[in-house]
Parts: structure tokens; sequence; C-alpha cells
């Protein structure tokens, strides 16, 4: 006599051994990884105004002593910054800080924010109509003005921000070598000594520089100065949120979690260098600037010799990208302005850094020594003579002393892409 077996069994049998084939499939196909293909010589696409430097390795020295054999470190890919940072955009962050302030603490108008802050709701900023109006503090409404008042002062004829009242409050984790990290929240007047270059030269005629150089459009495209290693971090991170905010989201980056910061001293001297070539661990070049044949040898703006500031074509700071950038595409890595840089300062620093993405961090707090306080800068200036500008001189400032002669620019984490030299081949 012939079984019947119901049909919904017959089609679990039947679901049981396709379900059983598929996760086969799922579970062996887990185990295929693709063949690595070099990324276009394994460059990365940088966010705008950036560009992408490759992993490396650099030769180290704390000094200059040729008893200082250094050692050689090797650096993660990174975005750098391909320009100093210019007075246009740190303006651009001095009217954000501002148009906070002003709708936050002065005109508290419903129509600049999301919500209305009830049951203790944190009001947060309607930053597409906050920039439509933007800068809010140069509004000619009377009414705006006058509630604004406190934020202003008159400096000759020009009503300008009071740099009191414009502060910049951000978190960030507070380093003392290896020990007691912990975060900290830091308040940072933001607005650079527009009056640097008188105080840095007292004995020159220099005051058409002190009111124009920071506030006219005749120099949106020099670099900023006259800003503290402190508010360039603040400006760091600013940016940093800035991007992760508006350029992530319909990017190749989208859903990464990348930091912005100053470069590290590491970082600084192996985009200076510019080496192309990740296998090449050479000791750097020495660049020999001297006298008169300085220009010959390299297009960079430097003091040539004692009272020759103008021979390379400026008697202060140029445009950022003025002469010919490096073999990563970055300008003026060396002469315009030195610039900041992540590092504490100290003569012995190969002793107490990794040789893998090193870098000697600590947060002085304010009534520490002013040894403690110092960080390094890189790079020489337009003041400085040739020796200044090799690419492993190393120089230092206090992190609350601004100049006319530091600057900085920015760097960005990145992910490493396959070069060739890892691509799969044939044994």
């Amino acid at each position: 006599m012939r079984k019947h077996y119901p049909t919904f069994t017959f089609g679990l049998f039947i679901l049981t051994v396709l379900v059983s084939m598929q996760a086969c499939k799922s579970s062996s196909s887990i185990y295929k990884a693709p063949k690595v293909a070099a990324f276009r010589a394994g460059k990365m696409p940088a966010p705008p105004g950036m560009v992408y430097v490759p992993s490396g390795t650099i030769l180290f020295k704390s000094s200059l002593d040729t008893a200082d054999t250094g050692k050689n470190v090797s650096l993660s890919a990174f975005f750098i910054d391909e320009t100093e940072v210019t007075n246009k955009q740190y303006r651009e962050f001095i009217n954000w800080v501002a148009d906070s302030i002003a709708v936050t603490d002065y005109l508290n108008d419903d129509q600049y924010f999301l919500n209305t802050g009830e049951q203790g709701e944190e009001r947060r900023i309607d930053w597409k109509k906050v920039k439509k109006a933007s800068p809010i503090w140069k509004s000619n409404d009377p009414t705006i003005r006058e509630r604004l008042a406190p934020m202003l002062e008159m400096r000759g004829s020009q009503r300008t921000l009071n740099p009191e009242v414009l502060r910049y409050r951000f978190s960030y984790q507070k380093t003392k070598g290896n020990i007691n990290k912990v975060y900290v929240t830091d308040t940072v007047p933001v607005m650079p000594v527009e009056e640097i270059w008188s105080s840095d030269f007292p004995n020159a005629q220099l005051a058409s520089l002190d009111v124009n150089y920071f506030t006219h459009q005749s120099f949106d495209y020099y670099p900023v100065v006259g800003v503290t290693w402190r508010q360039a971090r603040a400006f760091t991170d600013w940016r940093g949120k800035e991007i992760m905010a508006t350029l992530m989201k319909n990017s190749y980056l989208s859903g990464y979690q990348l930091t912005l910061s100053l470069p590290t001293e590491a970082q600084w001297q192996y985009a200076a260098e510019g080496k192309l070539d990740p296998r090449d661990t050479s000791s750097t070049k020495r660049m020999t600037i001297d006298g008169s044949e300085g220009k010959e040898k390299l297009a960079v703006n430097f003091k040539q010799g004692d009272g020759t500031y103008s021979r390379d074509g400026a008697t202060f700071t140029l445009p950022v990208k003025s002469y010919t950038p490096n073999a990563f595409g970055i300008y003026n890595m060396a002469g315009n302005v030195s610039e900041w840089t992540l590092d504490a300062f100290s003569p012995s620093a190969m002793v107490f850094v990794n040789d893998l993405n090193p870098a000697l961090l600590y947060d002085a707090d304010e009534k520490d020594a002013d040894a403690l306080k110092r960080k390094v800068v890189r790079g020489g200036s337009w003041k400085d003579n040739g020796e200044q500008l090799n690419t492993d001189t190393r120089n230092y400032s206090v992190d609350y002393e601004p100049h006319s002669y530091i600057g900085f620019r920015c760097v960005m984490s990145a992910f490493e892409m396959p070069t060739i030299q890892s691509k799969t081949r044939k044994f």
C-alpha cells in the first residue's frame, strides 16, 4: 500500500534543502576574499583643500647635533592641508563663533533655532538660517546692532568684535605624557593679535600691516598669523566638526569617524620631504640655502642674508599658493610662515616617542612653567635664514604666544590604500 505524505511535509523538506544549500553558499562566500589591486598608485581622494599622504618612513631627529643620529620612524597615511590656513579661512571661524554667541547670548530669537528648548531641552541653532544672515555682527539693522553692542568695540572709525567676548568652547583629551589622560573642556579666545607686526618688530614701521593684514580682502589668501598654538588647536576642532557635519554626508568618507588636528612634527616632516616612494628610507637631504645662490636652488620666501628680505619677491608673507608645490602637492612647507605642530618640545624627544606615528603630547596647566608650554615649530619663515628651512630643523614657541611669522595647517586621519607593493601577483 502506497503511503501518502502530507503536501506541507514535502514542501518543508524542499525548503530545508534550499536553506541548507544557501547557508553553505553564504558561509563559504565569506572566506572568498578578493585579490588586492593597487588603488591608483595608493592615492585616496582627499577632502577639499587637502591632499593625501600615503604611509612612509623618515629619519627623525631630536636636535641638529651631529651626534644625534636619530631613528627611523613610520607614519600612517593622512590628509594634510595643501596650504597654510589663510586669513579668509580663519575669518570664517571667527564669524561662526561670533554668530553662535550673538544668537544664543544676545539675540535669543526663535527664528535662529530649530527648537524652543522647552522642558530643559537644549536649544539647537538652525545654521541654515544663521548663515543666510552671517556675519550677524555686521548687520546694519539698528535693533540688532543695539542688542549686540556688548560684543563690539570701536577701533578707530571701525566697528569690530570685542576679543574678550569672542571665545570658543571645546572638549579634548588632556594629556601629560602617558599619565593623567582625562577629557576636559576649555574656552579659548579666538581673535588673532592684529598688532602682532609692530609687537614683533617694535622699531619698524609696520602699523599699516597691523590694521589691514587680517581684515582687508587683499590679504584673503595670505597665511593667518598672530594666532597662538591654543587658538590653532581650537580652529582644528571647529573645522573637524564642520567637515564631519557637512562634507562627510554625501561623500566617499561618509560613515567614517575621522579626527582633525595640528600635524605632529613627524607628520609635518614627512609631508615636507615629499617622498612619493614609501620604500625610500634614506636620510633627509638638507637644504643649503645660503646667500645669493639660494634662490637658484629653491624658490621659497625667506631671508637670504642680513637685510635682504625682498629677493624672493616679497618682504613679508606671500599668498599661500606662491611658488611650486612639492611632490605631494603641498605648498610652502619651507618659508613663508613657520608652522605650529601638535608636539611638545623636548631636546630629547626620541627617548620618549614610539617609532610608529610618534607624538610627544603634553598639555600644560596655566600655572606650569613656560618650559612645559613649549610647542614645536617647523619650516622656517619669511624672516628666517636658509638653515631654518631644512625639513629636520626644529624650533619652538610657548603655546600662548602669537607671532607674525608663525601660522599653521591641519591634518586629518586617513586610511591606508593598497599600493603597487601589496598588489597580488602570481607566485
